[in-house]
């Protein structure tokens, strides 16, 4: 069905008056002469069969029906210009992700270029936990660490990952490792952030009297990194070592893993969940999760 709408220079100059309560303030803010705007607010008045204003002495009033008019006028207003703010923007701003370093250097960065948008991402890297205090981080996405909900942002489930023992092949060489048991007089790498290595010792049959030691990490980044500069042995995330192993820089070890947990969800603020920019990214990290066999069994429901 065909809208009934009146002229739009009309509306501009009856919004722009009604905030004012002053058709020449509503001239210097639209450039046009007062005698433009009182011409255009009778033309919206004619259209509509209702009087808009009314003088009282001096003062310019609104009537009933136009304080109505103008308060959802207003409101219309805005967010159309919202809107055309964000079409403009899209071809030129920076989509603004936020991330931690293991993922963008593990993950992330290897597959820019599948991404469409890659040449207008400016990838901003935590050295921590990424905040999803999206009011102070200035990001459009982050990809946190696990999947803790939070009031106010939307949150998706992205990545699952077990764990097994990597190490340079330099390392293995040297230290002649060939068995789980060789593990207990190696130094593991440990990881302050759910460090798993008596899981993985229990699935592997080994109850050691005390956990080798070995240096604490603040992240699972740095750890993997010690192994690859031969300093020790870490405990990776499959998901986050393919492309290491398959470059030769790393070799796994063992057969036996840990029991899969949830290691990244992507978070963006409810309100923009359906930002088309946000939507493109959101599929296409969903696509790339899902072909690598790294994805949830139960995705959070598509954006």
């Amino acid at each position: 069905m065909a809208r009934k709408l009146p002229s739009f220079s009309a509306v501009r100059a009856f919004e722009a008056a009604a905030r004012h309560l002053s058709f020449k303030q509503a001239a210097d803010e639209l450039c046009l002469s007062p005698s433009a705007i009182s011409h255009q607010i009778r033309a919206l008045e004619t259209y509509l069969d209702t009087a808009l204003f009314e003088r009282q002495g001096n003062r310019l009033v609104l009537t009933l029906t136009g304080r109505g008019y103008a308060g959802k006028l207003t409101d219309l207003l805005d967010t159309f210009d919202e809107s055309t703010r964000a079409v403009r923007e899209a071809g030129s701003r920076p989509f603004r992700l936020l991330c931690t370093p293991g993922f963008a250097a593990r993950w992330l960065v290897p597959r820019l270029d599948r991404l469409d948008f890659a040449d207008r991402v400016r990838l901003r890297v935590s050295t921590g936990a990424p905040s999803t205090d999206f009011a102070s981080n200035d990001a459009d996405v982050v990809i946190q660490w696990s999947d803790s909900p939070i009031a106010g942002v939307r949150t998706d489930v992205l990545m699952t990952s077990n764990r097994y023992p990597v190490a340079s092949p330099a390392l293995q060489r040297r230290e002649n490792i060939r068995t789980p048991e060789d593990l207990l007089r190696v130094t593991l790498m440990h990881d302050e952030v759910q460090d798993a290595w008596a899981e993985w010792f229990g699935a592997a049959g080994i109850s050691p009297p005390a956990m080798p030691r070995g240096p604490v990490l603040p992240n699972c980044e740095l750890a993997t990194t010690a192994a690859e500069r031969g300093q020790g042995v870490a405990l990776a995330y499959n998901a986050l070592v393919r492309d290491t192993l398959a470059e030769g820089r790393l070799v796994r070890l063992f057969d036996t893993v840990t029991m899969p947990i949830v290691i990244y969800s992507l978070a963006c603020p409810e309100a923009r969940a359906d930002d088309p920019m946000i939507r493109e990214f959101h599929d296409w990290i969903f696509a790339e999760v899902a072909a690598d066999g790294t994805a949830p069994r139960r995705l959070g429901t598509p954006l």
